[in-house]
C-alpha cells in the first residue's frame, strides 16, 4: 500500500507542536519578571496582556456571529467558545481588564457580521473554516508574541497558543470520526 500525506494533521503532530510551543515558553519564561515600561508608562505586561484580551474579544465576536448564521452549529461551537471566553478571563485577570462576557448576548438569530465588517460564509462548512482560521491566526500570532513576553506571560500565551491550535483542528476534522 503507497504511503500518501494526510490532509489533516495528526493528533501526535498537534501534540508534538504544542509541547514545542511550550519548551519556547518555558525557554523564554526564564528571563527578568520585571516588566519593562512603554508607550505612556504603561509596563509591557499590561499592554501585551490588553492586546491579548482585545484579541480573544474579536474571536469571541466571530463565534457568536457565526452561531447566529448556523444555529444548528451552535452545540458544536458552545464548549470551544467557552475556552475562549476562559482564555481571555485569565488574560484580563492580570491586566485589570474585564474580559469578554462568557455568554452568548441575545439577539434576533439574524446573521451577524464577523468582526472587521466580514459576513460568516452561507455555508456551515465555509463558516467552520473561517473559524479555524482566525483561531490559527491568533494562535500563531500569541506564539510569536512568546518572545517578546515575560515569564508567566509567556507561559500563559503559550498554553493559549497550543490550545487556539487545537480549537481550529477540531472545527475542520469530521465529528465522531477517529483517527
Amino acid at each position: 500500500m503507497p504511503w500518501t500525506v494526510p490532509s489533516r494533521p495528526s493528533r501526535r503532530s498537534l501534540l508534538a507542536g504544542a509541547v514545542g510551543v511550550v519548551g519556547a515558553a518555558a525557554l523564554t519564561g526564564c528571563s527578568d519578571d520585571r516588566p519593562a515600561a512603554g508607550e505612556g508608562g504603561i509596563p509591557l505586561e499590561r499592554r501585551m496582556r490588553e492586546a491579548a484580551v482585545r484579541d480573544s474579544a474579536r474571536l469571541l465576536e466571530r463565534y457568536d456571529a457565526t452561531a447566529a448564521a448556523h444555529p444548528a452549529l451552535a452545540a458544536r461551537l458552545a464548549p470551544l467558545r467557552a475556552a475562549v471566553a476562559a482564555h481571555s478571563g485569565a488574560l484580563a485577570a492580570a491586566a485589570g481588564s474585564p474580559s469578554p462576557s462568557a455568554s452568548r448576548s441575545g439577539g434576533t438569530g439574524a446573521a451577524a457580521p464577523a468582526p472587521g465588517g466580514e459576513p460568516v460564509p452561507p455555508k456551515a462548512e465555509e463558516a467552520l473554516t473561517a473559524l479555524a482560521d482566525a483561531e490559527r491566526s491568533l494562535s500563531q500570532a500569541r506564539t510569536i508574541d512568546l518572545a517578546g513576553a515575560p515569564g508567566e506571560l509567556a507561559r500563559l500565551l503559550a498554553s493559549v497558543a497550543a490550545c487556539g491550535a487545537v480549537h481550529a483542528y477540531l472545527l475542520t476534522s469530521t465529528p465522531g470520526a477517529t483517527s
